[in-house]
């Protein structure tokens, strides 16, 4: 009898051998299904024989794999891993368990009941159901998915779009691509919900190029779910790989065929966006989310996880120096102690935790002192940090932080649109800024800054001035930036000032110090 082995087609079991494993299991006479990933990405490639998980798989253990053996490889019942058991998934349901591109498996996990009782229900049902389930966009602003919806529903317009924002970007995130790579379909169905609630007839899926696998998945996904989804019409687009285009009307500009560049508001998308229509931008996470929110009894059952304004659960992925690193997902309220220390296993260094970023490379440096603060959107706004699309990135101790606060800078340079005054001028003076105060250096003379600067920031020559600067330009940046790249920028930068000062070769200065 034909033993099944499971072995996920995700890009990152890819990326770790899996396609060679599977065919040394086919070759040893396994029957080997290509399933979704369950998340355990540090057990990749994982290998499920009747629920029971190795990891990570390699050609040469394959025998022992499937004598049974292999115990230093064996985790037990996958479904039981404390990784696994103490998650609450709702976005992530099917990880691991349903073939990506098969319409039974879907179908038969409850797959398109959401869309066919958003079709019962009808247009104004779906939208207070969404504004009841709490909501919130998942691509980082946190702004209410129903409050946004209404706004595009009752817009007027003769066309109207839904737009799927899938240009993931942010370092340390990768759970719209598990999702699309994954599970295509929900992401489908909740695009189709959505066209429903606002009177949108076409959608567009606005996807990375540095996703190959996604953009294959998906493709054929929405082929094989064209008429499950019909009048509704799904194009996928794929974009250059430009960090700014993740912001809405960047984006809208390139679906456009314009330069990606950033537009003023008002007018805002939802009254004015593709082609001046009214248009519902939403991420990945928040239109995955809605099958099971529209769902009978969903909506009730989301608004009942999490803290305070932020309800659901968040899908949230653990990166950079952690031990057990991947998705993990689970109602809003965690802290950071228990996603890194618990969940997450300290660092793979073994070293001492250093710093915890969140919300990607604009997000905050956390300190281990912070580590109790809840997963929550107004508690990291409290603490001037983000949540932003969920991504937490791990450093030890041999971090430096005053380099990552330069790197903030420059990444911002590199991939500013330019549009902004505050966001092309000041990410470069900014890390102009660190260099000498790292150097340990006076400002060589009056600083060349924009006019529009000029009465906010001053030139500086010793080092609490430089300090005083480099506070200044931030605040330029953050109230100024047309967008969030700009305004985010500081969060890294100002943090990584506050709690390591020592990596900018700062000491304690007593009123009279200067270099």
């Amino acid at each position: 009898m034909s033993i099944t082995v499971r072995i996920s087609d995700d890009a990152l079991a890819r990326a770790c051998g899996a396609d060679e494993l599977a065919t040394a299991f086919e070759r040893a006479g396994a029957s080997v299904e290509r399933v979704s990933s369950w998340g355990m990405h540090w057990l990749e490639p994982l290998v499920e024989i009747d629920g029971i998980g190795w990891g990570p798989g390699t050609p040469d253990r394959v025998a022992e794999i499937m004598a049974g053996g292999a115990e230093d490889l064996c985790i037990g019942p996958i479904a039981q891993h404390p990784f696994i058991a103490g998650q609450q998934r709702l976005t992530f349901a099917r990880a691991g368990r349903t073939r990506p591109l098969s319409i039974d498996d879907y179908a038969a996990t409850g797959g398109w009941s959401g869309l066919e009782r958003a079709r019962r229900i009808g247009p104004q049902a779906i939208i207070e159901e969404v504004t009841q389930s709490g909501l919130r966009g998942r691509g980082g602003a946190g702004f209410p998915a129903g409050t946004k919806w209404r706004t595009v529903a009752d817009a007027p317009g003769a066309r109207k779009y839904v737009v799927c924002n899938a240009d993931e970007g942010d370092s340390g995130t990768f759970a719209d691509r598990m999702l699309i790579e994954g599970d295509p379909f929900q992401l489908i169905e909740g695009m189709a919900i959505a066209a429903l609630a606002v009177g949108a007839d076409r959608g567009f899926v606005y996807l990375r190029s540095e996703y190959p696998d996604a953009i294959r998945k998906l493709g054929a996904a929405l082929e094989l779910a064209a008429q499950l989804i019909a009048p509704f019409d799904i194009e996928l687009r794929v974009g250059a790989g430009a960090y700014v285009c993740g912001e809405e009307t960047s984006l809208l500009n390139s679906l456009e065929g314009k330069r990606g560049e950033v537009r003023a508001k008002p007018p805002l998308p939802a009254i004015e966006g593709l082609f001046g229509c009214p248009t519902l931008v939403n991420n990945v996470l928040t239109l995955a989310a809605v099958p099971h929110i529209v769902s009978e009894g969903g909506a009730e059952l989301y608004a009942a996880l999490g803290t305070g304004r932020s309800r659901g659960t968040m899908p949230i992925q653990l990166a950079g120096n952690i031990r057990h690193g991947g998705l993990y997902e689970t109602a809003f309220g965690i802290t950071l102690r228990e996603l890194v220390c618990d969940i997450g296993g300290g660092t793979a260094s073994g070293q001492a935790v250093k710093a915890v970023q969140v919300g990607g490379p604009l997000g905050a440096y956390i300190h281990p002192d912070q580590f109790d603060l809840p997963f929550d959107y107004e508690a990291y706004a409290g603490a001037d940090a983000l949540i932003g699309h969920g991504g937490v990135v791990v450093f030890d101790d041999t971090a430096d932080m005053g380099e990552m606060a330069r790197f903030a800078f420059e990444f911002c340079a590199a991939e500013s649109c330019g549009k902004c005054t505050p966001c092309r001028i000041g990410a470069v003076r900014g890390a102009e800024v660190i260099e000498r105060i790292r150097r340990g250096e006076r400002a060589p003379g009056p600083i060349e800054l924009a006019p529009q600067m000029h009465n906010t920031v001053k030139t500086a020559r010793g080092l609490r001035e430089q300090i005083a600067l480099l506070e200044d330009l931030c605040e330029v940046m953050r109230d100024g930036s047309l967008c969030a790249l700009g305004g985010f920028t500081p969060y890294p930068v100002l943090s990584a000032l506050k709690h390591w000062p020592q990596d900018f070769a700062i000491r304690a200065l007593e009123p009279s110090d200067e270099l």
